[in-house]
């Protein structure tokens, strides 16, 4: 792969965030749940991830209400269906994946706010999203996607969607801990999925390589991490990345997406490579619309945005990007490598490191807002 010249001085990234907060929050309805758009579905993930982005912005009732949302309209098994629309089923399929991210978003919370009583109160809802998906885990490792709508599992794992759980059992590991409850059985159930996930590609349905996804996502969620992650991150860096645009969708479409590029930010991010990481921001900043919105995709080299539709979690996972490279809350460090390696651990104490160096109150992040 021919690097990037990272020689040149790197302009400052920056973002209005009450303006990107704002939108979102304007998306929100009464009860916490966040559709996709004004008028459009509502999935459980990206429910979870618009929450993300709140908190980053210091609106904090608004995204502890989603979390609320989210409890109150889980199912019996631990699971959500995969899309509603005006608070109605709309696809009635159990996805793995969307089930266990609560455990990434209410850890999250947490690294902000420092709010324990949080934590015990989603416990039950964490414990039994993350249950669900490994009742779908395969002997090798693997995570089945799905149930339909009948009960029937579908046997196609998908390499994203089980790194995301992979994300989400790290999640919960260490809620578990610091509640005192028990995780063996999760700790076993990670180690089988990492190896699935970094030894045997095999496993996952090959005709989703074509999306960034699949090639970052094993990075982001740290289960591919020191050398191995800089030689995916590379190997792959020219079929999926346009200078100036940023990362495509897939890589057989002139297409980049401003959700990809900022996940992709996060994954350099949480490798080390701030330096990268912020380039590749800097050629999303501009790409938004005048309410705070950024675009969710913009087609290359005729620069027509497509779709037109204004989607909260594109502004979360701006958010997010933007909080992992300039710190603006202890949530920046979610996704952080380091953050997660056991001997960066206070000794004799179930603190970490990071916890203890920025405040995670909300007194401390209106400084940072704007």
């Amino acid at each position: 792969m021919e690097r990037l010249n990272l020689s040149h001085s790197i302009a400052e990234s920056s973002i209005d965030i009450e303006a990107v907060a704002g939108f979102s929050a304007g998306v929100q309805k009464e009860d916490g749940e966040i559709p996709w758009s004004e008028g459009g579905k509502t999935d459980p993930w990206d429910l979870v991830e618009s929450a993300m982005g709140l908190s980053v912005a210091g609106r904090l009732q608004e995204a502890k209400h989603a979390y609320e949302w989210m409890k109150a309209n889980q199912l019996d098994d631990g699971s959500w269906w995969a899309a509603y629309r005006k608070g109605r089923p709309e696809d009635k399929t159990k996805d793995s994946n969307m089930s266990s991210y609560i455990a990434v978003g209410v850890f999250h919370y947490y690294l902000v706010t420092e709010d324990t009583k949080f934590l015990k109160y989603m416990w039950p809802t964490v414990r039994a999203g993350i249950n669900y998906a490994l009742s779908l885990q395969a002997p090798t490792g693997e995570i089945y996607w799905a149930k339909n709508g009948a009960g029937k599992v579908d046997r196609m794992a998908l390499l994203t969607g089980s790194s995301s759980i992979y994300m989400s059992l790290k999640c919960g590991i260490k809620i578990a801990s610091m509640l005192g409850k028990g995780s063996l059985t999760w700790e076993r159930a990670k180690s089988r999925l990492e190896t699935a996930i970094c030894t045997r590609p095999d496993l996952f349905n090959m005709m989703k390589t074509r999306y960034s996804m699949d090639w970052y996502y094993p990075v982001l969620c740290g289960a591919v991490r020191g050398t191995e992650a800089s030689k995916r991150i590379d190997r792959y860096w020219e079929k999926f990345v346009v200078p100036d645009w940023g990362v495509r969708c897939v890589c057989d479409r002139p297409w980049a997406t401003m959700a990809e590029t900022s996940e992709l930010v996060l994954a350099l991010s949480a490798m080390g490579e701030k330096e990268r990481a912020r380039l590749v921001f800097n050629w999303i900043k501009d790409k938004k619309y005048d309410d705070g919105s950024y675009w969710m995709g913009v087609t290359f080299p005729d620069a027509v945005i497509w779709p037109e539709e204004k989607t909260a979690w594109t502004a979360a996972a701006v958010l997010l990007a933007y909080d992992a490279l300039n710190d603006v809350t202890p949530g920046g460090r979610l996704f952080s490598h380091e953050f997660w390696n056991p001997a960066k651990r206070v000794a004799g104490s179930g603190r970490d490191y990071f916890l203890r160096r920025t405040p995670g109150n909300a007194a401390a992040l209106g400084e940072a807002r704007g």
